[in-house]
């Protein structure tokens, strides 16, 4: 049995931000989850700075930072002297090259996973509401039952952050014999 830490997609992407309109990881959540200092990740990233062009990796300006730490508000954003880093997904398969730990490898693996999972499902959701739009087009507009319909299909597929409350008989975590 290995003492391997894993870490859950979900916990990779609540640290997963849009800045700039593309989909990043800040330095010091790259840090956290790869378990080193971020003083230490970036002197990692600085001595291989020709392996981080700006579409993989940028310093967010100091509104950048500011919108995102209102919109975080947490205490932990005090203190820090630069602004932070950000690695999009081709930087974040750079570090693979720069932090050779084995922790660095599975985790750095595990991000690049849901980077394409996320990806997936965008494309999925954009080629499902492109159809449903072909066929409300071949639709006569007479029939406006039909046209709700589809109103409120496109509704859910672009629906965001909204989570919903599970609904069921629930057993009190005893399972049936």
């Amino acid at each position: 049995m290995t003492n391997e830490v894993v870490i859950p997609d979900e916990t990779v992407m609540e640290n997963i931000y849009v800045i700039r309109g593309k989909k990043v990881i800040l330095d010091r959540d790259l840090a956290r989850l790869f378990g080193v200092p971020t003083k230490a990740f970036n002197q990692a990233v600085t001595r291989n700075s020709q392996r981080f062009p700006e579409d993989f990796m940028f310093r967010l300006s100091t509104e950048e930072f500011n919108n995102l730490r209102s919109q975080i508000v947490t205490s932990s954003w005090g203190g820090s002297r630069y602004k932070p880093r950000a690695f999009t997904e081709q930087g974040v398969a750079m570090l693979a090259s720069v932090l050779n730990s084995k922790q660095a490898i599975r985790v750095n693996i595990q991000i690049i996973r849901v980077f394409t999972h996320m990806r997936e499902v965008l494309l999925t959701h954009k080629d499902l509401l492109l159809k449903i739009e072909q066929f409300e087009k071949r639709i006569d507009s007479q029939d406006k039952s039909i046209k709700q319909l589809f109103y409120y299909l496109k509704e859910l597929i672009q629906e965001k952050g909204h989570q919903r409350t599970e609904i069921g008989f629930k057993t009190g975590g005893r399972k049936n014999r």
